[in-house]
């Protein structure tokens, strides 16, 4: 099981400075451990302060099975993308990730901004700035690298959204994506990376392209990142697009609105993924250990992780609770070896999602495997703490299906639930666990 250590999880990627392509040791298997050690040691020299994630978008790669509302299977053209991401925490410092993870070549950027977003692909008035790579405007970044702009100086503030636009010159082929975005996003012809308007931007998508993290240097008191990661319940399947109402939306303004020592929240949810397959459709992710250095291990600032994944597995699969355990039980090693927290979420109710889904979701079988795992989650000690999701979202008439007014299919919740979700999460014990 591809679970990362502890130098799996520094082998960060940022860009040269010398020739601007960025480098990723994800595909250079031979000389990962060297490599280690070389980005380790440059990371903290560049950013000895630390910097803290405030939006992530974890990244897929490109296809349309759940989204043909998004271009990534063929990819863009002499076209500008921009991305509306919601922040968790602002400051007045950002900086901006640009993947290239799951691109087949060399992805080459001609231009990026990042702006406060305005009304619908407009951005705010005079919030518009140029991102630089290490000083320069355009990138070449590597197939399976990562960009991480220069800081930018702006002014964010809490549970905002923000404009990242990324132009592309030449036919990129499919794309790194994030195609379950919950917003509508923004196709222009040519480079309109400095455009403040809405006029150019003609085509509205449904996913997330190019852009895969957002980063600020915010107040003292915010203490690190609590890492979402899960499945569409954790992506925030089914609530309102363009509201931001997915559960660690409402988690993150919970934490906002602490006074004194918080924390912010980044979403590393990803619409159907599993722990132990790799399903067909790609744009469902890598399973849960294949990504976990990544997309919460070394997302900045990380300090805990929240976890709620398994039941695309016992829906899909037919997994069984003794076949998850064992995952479980390497993300919670992985976790601490790392030196982060790990909160386990029980799996949610799901009786009548059936006619839906197909397979095991909500049948007896499915049924009884998901009532063993949150057994073993409840009571096997092996997580910092749990989140009793079930609890919160069941019916007390019938605790196999979710409660009436949290239901949007017998499986996902609707923003009430998803509400639900994010109250259920003790947050003192989580600033207690990270202390």
């Amino acid at each position: 099981m591809n679970v990362p250590t502890r130098s799996d999880r520094m082998t960060s990627t940022f860009p040269q400075p010398k020739n601007r392509v960025a480098f990723s040791s994800q595909r250079v298997g031979s000389i990962a451990a060297i490599a280690a050690i070389f980005l380790f040691t440059a990371s903290l020299a560049a950013d000895p302060s630390g910097w803290i994630a405030t939006w992530q978008g974890s990244p897929t790669p490109g296809g349309t099975f759940y989204s043909p509302g998004c271009p990534s299977d063929v990819g863009l053209s002499n076209q500008t993308i921009r991305n509306v991401v919601h922040v968790s925490l602002g400051g007045e410092w950002v900086r901006v990730h640009v993947s290239n993870h799951d691109g087949a070549n060399p992805l080459e950027v001609g231009a990026a901004t990042v702006a406060v977003a305005g009304s619908g692909a407009a951005t705010a008035p005079g919030s518009l700035h140029p991102l630089h790579f290490s000083g320069a405007t355009s990138i070449l970044i590597a197939a399976g690298g990562e960009a991480i702009s220069d800081p930018v100086p702006l002014d964010v503030s809490k549970d905002t959204n923000l404009d990242v636009s990324v132009y592309v010159p030449g036919a990129t082929g499919p794309t790194t994506q994030h195609y379950f975005a919950a917003q509508d996003n923004y196709l222009a012809a040519g480079d309109q990376t400095g455009s403040a308007i809405a006029g150019p931007f003609s085509t509205t998508i449904s996913c997330w392209m190019f852009v895969s993290g957002v980063d600020v240097k915010t107040s003292p008191r915010v203490k690190g990142t609590v890492v979402a990661y899960g499945d569409s319940i954790t992506d925030g399947y089914l609530s309102t697009t363009d509201a931001n109402r997915r559960y660690p939306d409402d988690l993150a303004r919970r934490f906002a609105s602490r006074n004194g020592v918080t924390l912010t929240v980044v979403n590393a949810g990803i619409i159907g993924n599993e722990m132990l397959t790799i399903r067909p459709q790609l744009e469902f992710g890598y399973t849960a250990p294949a990504r976990f250095g990544r997309d919460a291990l070394n997302q900045p600032g990380a300090r805990a992780v929240l976890l709620l994944e398994g039941i695309n597995d016992i829906g899909d699969r037919s997994a069984k609770a003794v076949d998850l355990i064992p995952v479980y039980e390497q993300l919670i090693a992985a976790a601490h070896d790392a030196g982060l927290k790990i909160f386990g979420g029980t799996l949610v109710p799901f009786a009548g999602s059936n006619g839906t889904y197909g397979g095991d979701y909500g049948t007896p079988a499915g049924e009884a495997e998901r009532q063993k795992v949150n057994a073993w989650i409840r009571s096997g000690g092996a997580f910092d703490g749990v989140v009793d999701f079930d609890k919160a979202l069941r019916d007390p008439t019938d605790p196999t299906r979710l409660l009436p007014a949290y239901d949007a299919d017998h499986l996902h919740p609707n923003d009430a639930g998803y509400q639900a979700m994010a109250n259920a999460v003790n947050i003192k014990a989580i600033l207690d666990a990270i202390d």
